[in-house]
């Protein structure tokens, strides 16, 4: 009868031997496991061995609600939405019965497969798992679990036949009869329209936009906020970007500007500080900005699609136009490059035809009479700043093989 740890087959085991009962849990490592053994032994000389909840363990659904208090002034709101919305749905209905010590991994598991069993998408599964473990890692912290059974669930939220997400945005004859719908039968939602064509704003993004974000000379606008649920933040990551302003936006800012200036001067108001403003003048709402874009849709008798495939629309036109896949990655503000080539790298046109190229027979040189110089052009040079004359990566330059694919097939 006891608790003993021993290292068997690679990893540290607790061995429990209890009323006749054996049972034995891999822990991992050996500082992990003494702690366990050390809980075990003092539930059982407490004669508390699988008892039911008592006032001085709480349950799972207990400990999750004070987590979520604990969260308020340490992350974004809408971070706290999410994992509120998680714990709610999916985590306490599962698991909130649960005596907090308890929760196996085993449990969590289930949670996933239950929750894939329901015809979830995988995101919203990993978004569950995430949740999961993030409260269980506070709990290790605050010394109510010896470790966190929710760690590293990575295999268990693969499966072969999910599909891929493909994206679906507009091409450029859409675009423009989306903007045309817009003028002609929405002339208050033009201006808005047009911003989220020729920027690439996240839905937030546009309705914090202010006019004190227009650089006016430098044709560029900052974005330095966003507004999620009602609550203006701060950007996606913390990143506040520049973004440049085409010459048709350009001039379709500058004229809403005057056309709202004489709005409010004839209310004896002044120009409210939003860009896309209310009738009140206060910033618009999520759900009215969405049902308005339903409508525009409906009028131009285009498939629906959601307001953030208007950014999708936007680095897609970019990249079928040549443009570097460096510069569509900081107009959208990605955290880091292969984000944008994991989303838009099929979108870049010839980057097969420039590999399969790399396989044909260089031709044979006709003589060894030196060439002539001939003009460099400004791709050339930038191929060789980065690459070297050999096409190969300069020194100390490094970058994942996909994109130096991507980035020579650019400069080619």
């Amino acid at each position: 009868m006891g608790v003993n740890v021993r290292f068997w087959k690679g990893a540290w085991w607790v061995f429990v031997n209890h009323q006749g009962k054996r049972k034995a849990k891999r822990i991992g490592d050996r500082e992990t496991a003494l702690r366990v053994a050390s809980r075990i032994r003092e539930r059982m000389a407490a004669g508390a061995l699988h008892l039911p909840t008592t006032a001085d363990e709480e349950s799972l659904a207990s400990y999750a609600r004070t987590w979520l208090k604990g969260l308020a002034g340490n992350l974004k709101a809408s971070t706290i939405d999410f994992y509120t919305d998680n714990v709610e749905r999916y985590v306490v209905p599962a698991l909130g019965t649960q005596r907090l010590p308890d929760i196996s991994r085993a449990d969590c598991r289930e949670l996933i497969a239950t929750a894939r069993a329901k015809g979830l998408k995988l995101n919203t599964v990993k978004g569950i798992a995430r949740t999961l473990s993030s409260m269980l890692s506070q709990a290790v912290e605050d010394e109510k679990l010896p470790a966190n059974p929710a760690l590293r669930m990575g295999r268990h939220l693969r499966r072969g036949d999910e599909p891929k997400t493909v994206i679906q945005p507009f091409t450029r004859d859409e675009a423009a009869h989306l903007v045309t719908t817009a003028r002609q039968h929405f002339s208050r939602w033009h201006p808005w329209a047009l911003c989220a064509l020729r920027t690439g704003l996240r839905h937030g993004e546009l309705l914090a936009l202010q006019w004190g974000d227009i650089d006016w000379q430098g044709r560029f606008l900052l974005v330095q906020r966003n507004i999620v649920r009602g609550v203006a933040t701060s950007p996606k990551s913390h990143q506040r970007r520049r973004v440049d302003m085409s010459a048709q936006l350009f001039e379709t800012l500058l004229a809403w500007r005057r056309l709202q200036r004489k709005r409010w001067i004839k209310k004896g108001k002044p120009l409210p500080p939003w860009v896309f403003a209310s009738l009140e003048g206060t910033a618009l709402e999520e759900r009215n900005v969405r049902h308005v874009f339903t409508r525009i849709l409906q009028k131009a008798e285009l498939r629906q699609i959601r307001i953030h495939d208007l950014r999708h629309t936007f680095a897609s036109l970019l990249l079928q136009h040549g443009e570097s896949i460096v510069y569509v990655k900081e107009q959208l503000g990605h955290a880091s490059i292969q984000i944008t080539v994991d989303t838009y790298g099929h979108l870049i046109p010839g980057a097969n035809r420039a590999a399969v190229d790399k396989l044909d027979d260089v031709p044979a040189q006709p003589s060894a009479t030196p060439a002539q110089p001939e003009a460099v052009s400004a791709d050339q040079r930038a191929r060789r700043k980065w690459f070297g004359m050999s096409g190969e990566p300069r020194r100390n330059r490094t970058f994942n093989p996909q994109i130096k694919s991507l980035l020579l097939c650019q400069l080619s």
